[in-house]
């Protein structure tokens, strides 16, 4: 692929440098109304077959706000939603923020234990799921929101403290909420930050609990843009969408992305996707030679990657063309006031250096989130961290590395396991894998390689294909063949719980 030298600067961060955005923007509600005023009866929402206009999810929402009410929730109280991708998810959120409250999404696959912990960590209000569960509080269905709805005759519209409160286990597994600092208004950032239109068609295949694809939903939403959700992915069916509902605006993670890639050429080549204008990549590191692939297949204009956390202090953008002229960046600061790499006792690297990545904040302007159940990493001058690693180069553009967690010592080699993983999912009949370390008599630490895969592939052909892509440190000492998907809906994968399993049950090994 060529590199277009002449491009415009990167639309994203002139967008957010250039629009003007509004002091005093209006509630979410005053949003809603306005898409209803505008659109009516045009469509909002499709889930599969489902569709809901503009006019029924300001009804709807109505409804289960009265019945939120009729359950005694309050203004500022978090109410915590695990239900499954649709539009009753999309219909309770709006619900929530008209009364005051906070949304606070969980994926409906937690362990009960996890979300009992989540729950009481946010002393819930309400949890409002489709199937009972016994987490200490009460437990409600769309259903039977609806249904306690005729007992609340007014309903008074209340601006909610915060937009969204979702939450993150990060590296340790210990949950925590991340409050928004920002009130329950309009996102024009996020709208300005995503390039979304009115007229755009949104298609979301990820988990709406999961924050990229909340954070791209709803602003879109808010901005009187339709969005498809899709209640589970499937990487033909994400074609097939695209092509005949005309979609220009798609959200993937690496895993959705190599799912896609890795269809026969003849399947990819029966759906027009010509009508894609924006692609957003994000919530785990994108492998060269998959960025290069869809790059080829799309056009580099059209392919966009954000790196960020859902704290907000700080992103970075890239589209195709940097990415081919910087290959394997995530791009430059767009917004907040800067990203560099610090030693584990505080000083600031010098470019080429990986280290502790810190986000610097502007001490003037209010934090844009808070912690529950969590401390902040902080250095002084108001740099925080969220636990990632990596470097820049001398003009400013970000490179990660894996978590310190993460790294293996192999005889004192450093070993990145995102390294050896996107050489791994190369590999035609590999779905996705985790390589972690365990413990080696010899060599401190012994590369392991967990693989889900298909039936037809085995150790020895795995290896033959590693053979001379891998070096010998990075080599996997051993591998372990799973039948079950290792990243979650939103293609993050938990290293360390992996890593602690296996010590555990001893099922790898001796140590």
């Amino acid at each position: 692929m060529q590199i277009d030298e002449r491009r415009a600067p990167n639309a994203v961060i002139e967008a957010l440098r250039t629009t003007p955005f509004d002091t005093a923007p209006p509630s979410i509600v005053e949003a809603l109304a306005r898409a209803v005023r505008d659109h009516g009866t045009e469509p909002a929402l499709r889930v599969g077959d489902d569709i809901c206009s503009w006019a029924t999810l300001d009804a709807r929402s109505d409804t289960l706000a009265r019945g939120l009410k009729a359950h005694g929730v309050d203004a500022g109280a978090y109410v915590t939603i695990s239900l499954h991708n649709g539009i009753d998810f999309v219909e309770t959120v709006y619900a929530i923020w008209k009364i005051g409250a906070i949304p606070q999404p969980v994926s409906w696959r937690l362990p009960i234990d996890e979300l009992r912990a989540i729950v009481e960590l946010a002393d819930s209000a309400l949890v409002v799921a489709c199937e009972p569960l016994e987490v200490g509080r009460r437990v409600v269905s769309p259903a039977r929101l609806r249904e306690a709805a005729g007992g609340v005759v007014d309903l008074t519209y209340e601006r909610s403290p915060s937009w969204k409160a979702p939450t993150s286990g990060g590296s340790t597994g210990r949950p925590k909420l991340i409050v928004s600092g920002s009130p329950a208004v309009l996102q024009e950032r996020m709208i300005a930050m995503w390039r979304l239109r009115p007229s755009d068609v949104v298609l979301m295949p990820g988990p709406l609990y999961h924050n990229a694809p909340f954070s791209i939903t709803f602003p879109a939403l808010m901005n009187g843009t339709q969005v498809i959700v899709m209640g589970r992915f499937d990487a033909e069916e994400t074609l097939r969408i695209i092509a005949e509902q005309r979609v220009t605006f798609l959200y993937l993670v690496p895993t959705m992305m190599t799912r896609i890639m890795k269809l026969p050429a003849e399947i990819r080549g029966r759906y027009d996707v010509s009508s894609l204008r924006m692609i957003w990549h994000m919530a785990a590191p994108c492998p060269a030679w998959l960025k290069r692939a869809w790059i080829d297949w799309v056009g580099p204009e059209v392919l966009w990657e954000l790196y960020g956390g859902t704290e907000g202090v700080a992103f970075t953008v890239l589209d195709g063309n940097e990415w081919l002229a910087h290959p394997g960046s995530v791009g430059t600061v767009a917004s907040g006031l800067g990203i560099e790499a610090f030693a584990p006792g505080g000083d600031m690297l010098p470019r080429g250096h990986v280290g502790e990545l810190y986000m610097k904040h502007d001490a003037a302007q209010p934090l844009p989130y808070r912690y529950v159940g969590a401390d902040d990493r902080t250095l002084e001058g108001d740099w925080y961290s969220i636990g990632d690693f990596g470097w820049l180069d001398d003009g400013g553009y970000l490179f990660l590395a894996d978590r310190r967690s993460d790294l293996i010592l192999v005889g004192g080699a450093n070993v990145y396991p995102a390294e050896v993983e996107a050489i791994v999912d190369q590999h035609p009949a590999v779905q996705s894998s985790c390589v972690i370390g365990l413990p080696d008599e010899d060599l401190g630490a012994r590369v392991h390689a967990i693989v889900h895969a298909g039936d037809d592939l085995d150790e020895a052909a795995l290896r033959s294909f590693l053979s001379g892509r891998l070096s010998k440190p990075k080599m996997p000492k051993s591998f372990e063949f799973v039948r079950e998907p290792l990243r979650d809906e939103a293609g993050k994968i938990r290293r360390s719980a992996l890593r602690e399993a296996r010590l555990a049950t001893g099922a790898v090994g001796p140590l």
